[in-house]
């Protein structure tokens, strides 16, 4: 029997739901240095990107106005570069704070446990892991789209594409659409003579549709005097003209231009886009299996923020004496970012050699950095 049971007292655990003071005195502790993680890696992006600005006014003689939302509409990719970062840097200055003046240490001699003293912190990681997976898969290839519109018309003055292009998506139910178009009018986001072909899951043509032109109209196409040959399977062909014809090729502008210039860069679409383009068969055998690489890739880089939490908590609980406790965080958080990416730039590579290969290289370095994380921190309960 323990002392505390001895004198009738048994301290007891804080819950895990609904947030409990703790919870809410460090995440108030991590809200600070994240906030100043977030702004000092933004400004280090920015600080890039104002090269490029000047580059594409003074050499490209680009409108200044064109070239800065050309650069804003590009930051929503780096901001998912920017999340685990912060994230890394505010909790290990958080938790450098609260070790170094013993809070840590007075949590754990009033009965809470190391691991109930962080869990805020992990939830937040992994909360922050979920944003940052939605921004890349929702918001991302929206905002690419974006500012290849703003390159093509006002920086590079882009005309129509003079390349035929094609779009493929599957049916629900089976079958598939084939969008075949003869050019791409950037100004205006139209596709010129456009001919759609649906057909069923037996590879046999259910319907044509004809057009001179399909302008985007979000999130579909409006075909222009638009004539439909509809196949019926007693072989007699329905014909039927429409001055406006709304259809949903599974494209959007700039993702069919893509597809001429960035089909070997799958790192500028979200997973779902490079799903289509492996079912596409388009693709070459080397492209499909980079694809493949790059599409679990993106599924498991987002969760770098859970994982950098969990390595911060445990580098952060060593108290820093003497000062410069926010300088030594900040070179040890581009230490530990510079050998992540390390590893995750070999495994994307290893995942390219093979299909089968592609989820499991993916998940490497976050499995071994939560390993790690893992040990020092059950180190740590032990002192």
């Amino acid at each position: 029997m323990t002392e505390a049971r001895a004198l009738g007292h048994i301290t007891p655990r804080a819950p895990i739901w609904p947030p409990t003071i703790l919870d809410r005195y460090l995440f108030n502790e991590l809200l600070g240095p994240f906030a100043f993680g977030f702004s000092a890696f933004t400004l280090i992006f920015v600080a890039t990107q104002i090269i490029a600005i000047g580059r594409l006014v003074s050499e490209e003689h680009a409108p200044l106005w064109a070239a800065v939302e050309y650069f804003l509409w590009q930051m929503p990719y780096f901001l998912l570069q920017v999340i685990p970062m912060a994230m890394l840097l505010g909790t290990l200055l958080a938790m450098q704070r609260l070790s170094g003046e013993s809070e840590v240490t007075a949590m754990k001699a009033g009965g809470i446990s190391l691991a109930r003293v962080v869990a805020p912190l992990l939830v937040v990681g992994f909360v922050l892991s979920l944003v940052a997976l939605a921004l890349q898969e929702l918001f991302v290839p929206f905002a690419n789209d974006k500012a290849a519109y703003v390159k093509n018309q006002a920086i590079e003055h882009a005309g129509p594409a003079v390349a035929s292009l094609q779009a493929v998506n599957r049916l629900p139910g089976g079958g598939k659409q084939v969008t075949i178009a003869g050019g791409l009018d950037v100004p205006t986001q139209t596709l010129l003579n456009v001919t759609v072909i649906r057909y069923d899951p037996h590879e046999k043509p259910q319907e044509f549709i004809i057009a001179d032109r399909a302008r985007y109209v979000p999130p579909n196409w409006a075909f222009q005097n638009a004539t439909t040959y509809n196949f019926a399977p007693d072989g007699t062909v329905r014909t039927v003209s429409s001055p406006e014809l709304e259809v949903d090729i599974g494209e959007r502008p700039n993702q069919i231009a893509k597809q001429q210039v960035d089909i070997s860069d799958p790192e500028q679409l979200s997973r779902a886009e490079i799903k289509e383009r492996i079912e596409s068969g388009r693709l070459s055998p080397d492209q499909v299996r980079s694809f493949t690489a790059t599409y679990a890739s993106k599924l498991a880089r987002p969760f770098a923020a859970f994982v950098f939490t969990l390595i911060a908590v445990s580098f952060g609980l060593r108290p820093v004496r003497g000062g410069g406790g926010t300088g030594l965080g900040f070179g040890l958080a581009v230490a530990i970012v510079f050998v992540y990416y390390v590893i995750a730039t070999i495994f994307l590579s290893v995942g390219s050699v093979a299909t089968w290969l592609a989820g499991p290289a993916a998940w490497v370095p976050n499995v071994a950095f939560t390993a790690i994380g893992i040990v020092l921190l059950r180190r740590a309960s032990r002192v």
